[in-house]
């Protein structure tokens, strides 16, 4: 197995006007898809390659 790098996206530090608390947790991979469901269900956003960009930007390295 190797040692892939975990990533976190967290909705408390995007302020919403549902006031999301919600925060995700793993791989990139999985962090980007799950987030990106989040958002279109969520949030109401479309999902596009520009929303999973624009999310990718937004993951931040999990310190262990």
């Amino acid at each position: 197995m190797t040692d892939q790098k975990r990533k976190v996206v967290d909705c408390r530090l995007y302020p919403s006007e549902k006031g999301c608390t919600l925060s995700i947790e793993g791989t990139e991979e999985e962090v980007l898809e799950a987030a990106t469901q989040h958002a279109v269900t969520a949030h109401g956003h479309t999902n596009s390659p520009e929303l999973r960009e624009q999310l990718r930007t937004l993951l931040k390295d999990v310190s262990e």
